[in-house]
C-alpha cells in the first residue's frame, strides 16, 4: 500500500500547482522508494525508459531548446536578416522553402522542418518581415495570413512528398489498405506513383506563391 503514496505527490502537487515535470519526477522517486528500490535503481529505470522511448521524449527537449532559443531573440534574429535581403519578398521566400521541404521529405528527411522547430520560431517571422520591408507596418489580418500560408506551405511540402520516400509510414499504410481490399502493389511502385502527385501539388501552391505577393499588397492597402 506504501506504493500508493506516489499517487497522493501527484495529486498534492498538481493542487499546489507545481511544474509538472517535478510532480511526475517526485511522485515516480516516492513510489520507487516505498517499493523498496533505491535512489541509483530509480534513476536507472528513468534512463532506460527515456532511451526506450527516445522518439517521444526528443520532442519535448526539441520544444525546451526552441523555447530558449525564441527567448534568446531567434525571431528577431530571423526579422533582421530578411530586413538586410532586399531582393527577398514573402512569395519568393515561402517557394524557396516549398522546395526545400518538398526534396527533404523526398529523401526521407520529414524532421527537417515542421511547425513548431520550424514555421514558429523561422519562417513566419523571416515572411513577415520581408513583407514589412516593402509595405511597413503590416495590419494584423496581413500578419495572419502570411502565418497561414507559412503554415500551409509546410503542410504542402511534407505531405507530398514524404510518399516519394520508399520507407515511410503513410507508404506502408497505403500498401496495407490496399491489401486488404485485393489490391497487391509493391512500395516502390507507391513512390513512383507518388512522384506526378507531388510534381503538380508543388506547381498548384508555387503558383499560389508567386502571386502572394500582391495578394499581401492589395490586403494592406484594406483598412
Amino acid at each position: 500500500m506504501l506504493t500508493l503514496l506516489g499517487i497522493a505527490v501527484l495529486v498534492v502537487g498538481f493542487i499546489a500547482r507545481i511544474n509538472p515535470f517535478l510532480v511526475i519526477a517526485a511522485a515516480a522517486l516516492t513510489t520507487g522508494l516505498a517499493g523498496g528500490l533505491d535512489v541509483v535503481a530509480i534513476i536507472s529505470l528513468f534512463g532506460k525508459a527515456f532511451n526506450e522511448n527516445r522518439y517521444v521524449s526528443v520532442v519535448w527537449l526539441v520544444v525546451a531548446a526552441i523555447g530558449l532559443l525564441e527567448r534568446e531573440g531567434l525571431q528577431e534574429r530571423a526579422r533582421l536578416l530578411m530586413a538586410n535581403i532586399t531582393y527577398a519578398t514573402t512569395g519568393r521566400l515561402l517557394l524557396l522553402y516549398l522546395l526545400l521541404r518538398q526534396i527533404a521529405s523526398a529523401l526521407g528527411l520529414t524532421s527537417l522542418g515542421g511547425h513548431p522547430q520550424m514555421v514558429r520560431p523561422l519562417i513566419a517571422p523571416m515572411a513577415e518581415s520581408a513583407a514589412e520591408v516593402r509595405h511597413g507596418q503590416l495590419p494584423d489580418h496581413t500578419r495572419y495570413m502570411i502565418r497561414a500560408y507559412a503554415a500551409a506551405t509546410d503542410n504542402v511540402g511534407l505531405f507530398f512528398g514524404e510518399d516519394i520516400f520508399i520507407a515511410i509510414a503513410s507508404i506502408l499504410l497505403i500498401k496495407g489498405v490496399l491489401e486488404q481490399n485485393g489490391i497487391f502493389v509493391e512500395p516502390l511502385q507507391l513512390s513512383l506513383w507518388a512522384i506526378p502527385t507531388a510534381i503538380a501539388a508543388a506547381l498548384v501552391h508555387g503558383f499560389r506563391l508567386v502571386r502572394f505577393d500582391a495578394k499581401i499588397a492589395n490586403s494592406v492597402k484594406q483598412p
